[in-house]
């Protein structure tokens, strides 16, 4: 059952009293009847119906009552959308000329891999010669790192292409994947909610957002994780109605042969549950956050599948999607995103002066016994995730921008990026001194609202079951919930992008659930319709006042003082 309208379940069903269908007549009362001339009856005039729908509804179904005006908006509407977000993430992306924040290592790490095929060395300083375009100055000596490479290598793909000389091309690919999101989100949408208007909103919400804006802006690797995430969400979406169907033909073919299949057939021809594993091990290869996603969509497919064959009328269904299908959708999912994981390795693999390459090669490091045939390059390799993994899990470095997960949803402490002063009066803001700033502060009414709706989404699956509601909340607890076990780690709030898609679908949910449908009565589209439009005109709105303290636009230090809305904030 997927999202109803807010007032369906107010409305209720009331059934009418009937007479007249053949019972028995009613028992007499014993008194003489007073006429024997049956009564004249009293004729109710017709009710005249209420209204339903608004003028605007009457004139969107006018301006799309042809099929190319109906095509027309199901692309245009998307396109417009991504067109908007690609001029906020790429106008005057080059600005800062300067490495900011993690750009130090992600940066310098994928010039380096498209060099030497792992991240090297580079000498103090190393960070003003690259802006200025000296962008050799690194060694052959390995670096270590924590994080798998291949967000660094598509980071490098602008580089390879026009060179580093620009800030424009470090940051380009994640401008690039930033906006490709902003399209694919209206993809989901449209598939969630059955509806462009509701997609296209969706994809309006991520397009203006500050975080995403931010992380679409500067060379870092979590804007590569959230489109590899969304790109899995996506393809475990397609799969659902997929299967199910084979399901139920498979099963409606083993009954017409006479047999009654209890645990039901396994379903392997699942070419989107293939497509996810590869989605999901590509964001794992980015940051080992991906794994979470990996997991909570592997038992989201072992859920649906029980239900489905419930639906189906199979006798076993628990047992023949624990034991039958389980396996083979594990099958289809995690090993395909293991070999997308480890192919992200190759460059350290067929090179020799990556960190800890020749690991295994030192005496007394190699395995012995029955772990003695596996290679010493892939010996060496896990070698380097256990040292990683000692990294991840007990740094607490203290830094000014750290923000606790138990803070994301409200936003408390936004990370500052990127910060310039002049007092000369050659800022460009108007004044002797000028402020820039890059701060990934997200769009508050958006964030806020988004927050609240995802909380509602949670009373929406648990009151009414509604698989749109729970597919959500499975993306928003993959991407947040396991922080929770690492309160006391250095993290940031720009973290969030991770799962940002997922509470904005939230919100996308909610937003469809108040503009209720052209069929409703007038007096209730009209609140929905003017909630709705009040609500996104104020959001844009928002986001045209943070858009210099997101884009390093130069301002007077009282106007950017205006936007710290929370404490935690300046």
């Amino acid at each position: 059952m997927g999202l109803r309208g807010v007032d369906a379940g107010a409305r209720g069903e009331h059934a009418e009293a009937r007479t007249g269908d053949g019972g028995d007549p009613p028992a007499s009362s014993g008194e003489p009847e007073a006429s024997a001339t049956a009564p004249t009856p009293v004729t109710t005039p017709p009710r005249t119906p209420a209204p339903v729908g608004t003028r605007l509804d009457a004139w969107w179904s006018n301006l799309l009552r042809t099929p190319r005006r109906r095509a027309m908006w199901t692309w245009g509407g998307p396109i417009a959308v991504t067109l908007l977000a690609a001029v906020l993430r790429f106008w005057n992306l080059g600005h800062p000329q300067a490495i900011v924040f993690d750009e130090t290592y992600y940066v310098k790490d994928a010039w380096t891999l498209l060099a030497n095929g792992y991240e090297s060395a580079w000498p103090e300083g190393a960070n003003e010669d690259f802006a200025r375009g000296d962008t050799d100055v690194f060694s052959d000596d390995p670096a270590y790192v924590v994080h798998p490479p291949l967000g660094k290598w598509m980071i490098g793909l602008g580089m390879a292409l026009f060179g580093a000389d620009s800030a424009v091309w470090w940051r380009a690919s994640t401008a690039l994947a930033g906006t490709v999101a902003v399209f694919l989100m209206t993809m989901v949408g449209r598939r969630l909610f059955r509806s462009t208007l509701v997609a296209v909103i969706a994809g309006l919400l991520l397009a203006i957002d500050g975080n995403a804006i931010v992380m679409s802006r500067v060379a870092l690797l979590d804007n590569w994780v959230m489109l590899f995430c969304l790109l899995g969400f996506w393809f475990v979406l397609l799969d659902r109605s997929a299967t199910e169907s084979r399901l139920r033909e498979r099963v409606a073919a083993m009954r017409a042969g006479g047999g009654e299949p209890h645990w039901g057939p396994v379903i392997w021809a699942r070419p989107w549950v293939v497509a996810a594993g590869v989605a999901f091990g590509a964001a794992t290869a980015v940051k080992w956050s991906g794994l979470y996603f990996v997991a909570a969509f592997g038992l989201y497919l072992v859920l649906v599948d029980a239900m489905a064959r419930r639906r189906a009328g199979l006798g076993f269904w628990v047992e023949g999607a624990l034991f039958k299908q389980a396996p083979a959708t594990f099958v289809l999912l995690v090993p395909v995103a293991f070999v997308v994981y480890l192919a992200s390795w190759t460059g350290w693999l067929v090179t020799d002066g990556g960190y800890y390459r020749g690991w295994a090669d030192e005496p007394g490091n190699a395995a012995t016994g029955f772990w003695s045939w596996v290679p010493h390059s892939l010996q060496s390799l896990w070698h380097y995730h256990q040292a990683a993994y000692g990294y991840h899990v007990g740094v607490a470095s203290p830094h000014p921008w750290q923000a606790n997960p138990l803070t994301w949803p409200i936003a408390s402490r936004p990370t500052n990026m990127y910060f310039a002063s002049t007092t000369d009066g050659s800022g460009g803001c108007g004044q002797a001194e000028c402020w820039s700033s890059i701060m990934g502060i997200p769009n508050p009414i958006i964030w806020w609202a988004a927050t609240l709706a995802a909380v509602y989404l949670v009373y929406r699956f648990a009151r009414y079951r509604e698989w749109t509601a729970g597919l959500i909340l499975v993306g928003v607890a993959a991407g947040y919930l396991p922080w929770l076990m690492y309160l006391g780690r250095t993290v940031f709030q720009f973290y969030t992008i991770a799962y940002e898609p997922y509470v904005l679908l939230a919100l996308a949910a909610v937003i469809g659930l108040v503009l209720g449908r052209p069929d409703d009565p007038t007096w209730r589209r009209q609140q929905g319709l003017a909630t709705v439009g009040v609500f996104l005109g104020v959001a844009i709105a928002v986001s045209i006042f943070f858009l210099p303290l997101w884009t390093a636009v130069p301002v007077t230090p009282d106007f950017r003082q205006l936007h710290f809305w929370l404490p935690g904030w300046g």
